[in-house]
């Protein structure tokens, strides 16, 4: 019995100081990320005005301007990337999970996906320099679409091969049980089992891109005029962030900061419109 006490006071100590080292490492994290939120807001509240988004990126030494021209780039490179890279991802999850689960090209492709997860983003930018840009002699927006697509298409791919192997196994067999094809098994019952995890996997890849510079500093470059011409250097926030925020002049420096915060803001409202629009259509 006394040994039994012994052990039991062992563990309580054990447990308590694993649960402190837990609350204090979770509030050193808060701690910093509440401190860049509050060093970002303080800053980038400032550049928030009207010209920011109806007016084009400044020239040196002149005052006023915005970031029409860098918002509009952006949004047409990162669409653009989440049209191509969405279909791509999840069609190979669902590959991965549902047909070549024991196959030699399911363990290369999950191979490779592991590889292009972990590579440094400008790597992939200097590779699709070499095969996209500099074989065709001029920086553009498809380029820059095309790099962020391979940095997208591995987070959806992982994301959904993972959301899909937490839908029960009972599942699939009743409604291979109804004779329903594997094909239909896959995209009308398991799929849509996992939706919102997979459009997770997608705000999590946008949010990943949303933000790359080095890539973009390769491929897509930068433009200080109005553009909606892809096939062209192509101005966007990140690399408008990147120049401006080491610039000596103060208003570019200001448009910097107020970029950084419009592309939290953005990612910041995509994932709660998300999480409402999944958790409505669960209630119904």
């Amino acid at each position: 019995m006394e040994m039994n006490n012994q052990l039991y006071a062992k563990r309580r100590i054990v447990s308590t100081l694993g649960l402190a080292f837990s609350m204090s490492a979770m509030a050193v994290g808060l701690t910093v990320l509440l401190w860049i939120l509050f060093v970002l807001f303080s800053n980038g509240l400032a550049g928030m005005d009207a010209n920011l988004l109806f007016s084009d990126t400044p020239a040196p030494g002149t005052e006023g301007g915005g970031l029409r021209n860098a918002i509009l780039g952006s949004l047409m490179i990162v669409g653009l990337t989440v049209v191509v890279s969405t279909p791509v991802g999840i069609l190979a999850g669902v590959y991965l999970t549902e047909y070549g689960d024991e196959s030699k090209t399911a363990e290369l492709t999950r191979f490779v996906t592991d590889i292009m997860l972990s590579a440094p983003s400008i790597v992939l930018g200097l590779f699709v320099y070499a095969i996209a840009v500099a074989t065709v002699g001029n920086f553009s927006g498809y380029a820059g679409s095309l790099a962020l697509s391979l940095i997208a298409v591995p987070v959806i791919m992982r994301t959904t091969e993972n959301m899909l192997r937490l839908v029960p196994g009972s599942l699939r067999e009743a409604a291979f049980a109804l004779g329903a094809p594997r094909w239909k098994v896959s995209t009308f019952i398991t799929l849509r089992a996992a939706k919102s995890g997979v459009m997770t996997g997608v705000l999590l890849a946008v949010a990943r891109i949303s933000g790359e510079t080095a890539p973009l500093l390769f491929t897509a470059l930068n433009n200080q005029f109005f553009s909606t011409n892809m096939g062209a250097p192509m101005a966007n926030l990140p690399v408008v962030i990147f120049q401006f925020a080491m610039s000596p002049y103060d208003n570019w420096v200001r448009l910097a900061w107020a970029g950084a915060l419009l592309i939290t803001l953005t990612v910041l409202v995509l994932n709660i419109l998300a999480r409402v629009f999944f958790r409505e259509k669960v209630s119904a």
